[in-house]
């Protein structure tokens, strides 16, 4: 007996191979092949890849900022790094397929923060969820990959409607970009930008005025400055204006059109205007070819500043340039230049034609002389009793003295005549003589004398009131009793006049009858007498020799 037979073991039973996948491997695949699909996807919809250089990175955050284009994201911030040297911070975006084409070489970045300025408040959704770069896509073809980035949002981005103009100034004032731009103190647009010109010496500052309002803006409009509160004290006396409180606090410009303007003729972009200092300026008469001119006044010309109006008539045609002492050769006297520019335009009408044609001399001069020929004078007059400003007044005056000007000058001199106020002085000063010359202690001595016999006659017409007072305090009861009797003798002559006036009335009366008899008799004596007085006047030597016989005295008795 074997080994085998002694265990009886049972048999092995036999394996049959098996050819194959197990279904063990079915998971990972199916999770390979999604896992490649979403990958391919992935890789299909991934958009470019964009580096922006920052000055920094506050509230950047990779993986989290956004990157927005009209507020759609499009993109994430996946990397924040410094640059060569540390100046710059580097930042990655990952923009999505969608917006590939942003990635030229216009298109503008920048990080949208809460911001207070000129412009006003903006970024105040950032407050809630968190910082995000701004996008203003490009307009170029050529691809870019590499930017640097805006410190502030662009005021003017691709494609917002209205139209850009630009302002040529002196100086730029207190504006600043983003201050506002006024039409009848509306808001219609903004500054957008301003550099400085080193070859002119001037300002342009950019302006964008958004639509619908660019149809306001004609080749005809006047721009003026209306930052602050324009405080203004001449010879016009106090004037303050303002556009808004806007404008106080960050500057703004304004605009308007003159009448004459056509509404709808928009200039095209770009279009070059004049900045004026004040509106005041802005609107004033076109002002032509400017004329200096010169004038010499021998009195104090104090409050006469440089800026002060030369008019005409009441008509602003000018201002004061410089005002300065220019001693004589002798050096006693101090007469004062006032250097002027005045605009003959502002007269209303065009020179003469008869004036252009001399030779040797500027047309506007040659009509300055005829004015001057016709009693034209130049005389400093007070503007404002208050602030004391004066202005220079020129005025027909055709009692004046004869004078000329000199046409062919290159700085005509306008004859002057002294201020009224002047004259006043003077006059003033005459009459002060006059009273220093009276003997003023003398008089005030006799004066003295007057008031002392005044007051010693008015005390003893005091003492007499009061002896009369005293009198009739002691006589009233004897006062009283004449008083009485007086009143009853006049009851009785009114009474016997009564009577008198009835008989009178009664023509039958004894009393109406003698008066009569009384009357003639009285009239019969009256023409005897004139009857003598004829006789005596022709024959006054009668009074002497008689009455001459043969001369008979007639006597004739009016019937």
């Amino acid at each position: 007996m074997n080994e085998e037979d002694a265990l009886d073991l049972p048999p092995v039973p036999s394996i049959a191979e098996r050819r194959g996948l197990s279904l063990v491997w079915i998971v990972p695949i199916v999770a390979l092949i999604v896992g490649g699909v979403l990958l391919a996807r992935g890789w299909l919809q991934k958009g470019p890849t964009l580096t922006v250089a920052f000055h920094t990175a506050e509230g950047l955050e990779p993986g989290r900022t956004e990157v927005r284009f009209k507020e759609v994201v499009i993109g994430r911030v996946t990397h924040v790094s410094f640059g060569s040297g540390r100046e710059r911070v580097l930042v990655r975006i990952a923009l999505d397929k969608s917006v590939e084409s942003l990635a030229v070489e216009d298109t503008r970045f920048w990080v949208v923060r809460p911001r207070i300025g000129a412009a006003g408040i903006s970024g105040l959704n950032t407050l809630l969820s968190g910082v995000y770069i701004g996008v203003d896509a490009g307009e170029s073809i050529v691809s870019r990959t590499e930017f640097d980035g805006l410190e502030s949002a662009p005021l003017v981005l691709r494609g917002e409607p209205g139209r850009s103009f630009a302002l040529d100034a002196k100086d730029l004032g207190s504006l600043d970009v983003g201050s506002p731009l006024y039409y009848k103190r509306t808001r219609v647009g903004r500054v957008v930008g301003y550099s400085l010109d080193v070859k002119t010496d001037r300002v342009t500052v950019q302006v964008f005025v958004e639509s619908p309002y660019e149809k306001l803006v004609t080749p005809q409009s006047r721009f003026w400055s209306a930052s602050g509160i324009n405080v203004a004290v001449d010879a016009g006396g106090l004037s303050v204006n303002t556009q808004s409180l806007a404008s106080v606090l960050a500057g703004g410009l304004a605009f308007t059109n003159p009448p004459e303007a056509a509404i709808g003729s928009v200039p095209s972009a770009g279009h070059r205007f004049r900045l004026f200092a004040d509106e005041r300026t802005a609107l004033a008469a076109p002002d032509g070819v400017p004329v200096r001119v010169r004038m010499l006044f021998r009195h104090s010309v104090r409050g006469l500043a440089v800026g002060a109006p030369v008019d005409l008539l009441g008509v602003e045609i000018g201002s004061v340039e410089r005002v300065m002492l220019t001693p004589s050769a002798a050096g006693t006297q101090f007469p004062v230049e006032v250097l002027a520019t005045i605009y003959p335009n502002r007269l209303g009408a065009r020179l003469p034609a008869e004036t252009q044609a001399v030779a040797g001399a500027r047309p506007d001069h040659r009509y300055l002389k005829r004015l001057v020929e016709q009693g034209l004078r130049a005389q400093v007059r007070s503007g404002n009793l208050l602030t004391g400003q004066l202005y220079v007044a020129l005025e027909f005056m055709p009692r004046a003295a004869p004078a000329t000007l000199d046409a062919r000058a290159a700085v005509p001199t306008l004859p002057t005549v002294p201020a009224a106020l002047v004259d006043l002085q003077e006059q003033f000063g005459e009459i002060a003589a006059r009273l220093a010359k009276l003997p003023i202690e003398s008089l005030g001595q006799d004066l003295q004398l007057a008031l002392q016999s005044a007051n010693r006659a008015g005390a003893g017409m005091q003492e007499t009131l009061i002896a009369a007072n005293a009198l009739m305090r002691q006589l009233g009861p004897q006062a009283q009793a004449a008083l009485g009797d007086v009143r009853q003798t006049l009851v009785a002559a009114q009474t016997t006049l009564a009577s008198i006036d009835r008989q009178v009335a009664d023509a039958d009366a004894p009393l109406q009858r003698n008066a009569n008899a009384a009357l003639a008799e009285v009239q019969r004596a009256a023409r005897a007498l004139r009857v003598l007085a004829d006789y005596l006047q022709q024959n006054p030597q009668s009074l002497l020799l008689g009455k001459p016989d043969q001369t008979p005295l007639r006597t004739e008795v009016a019937p």
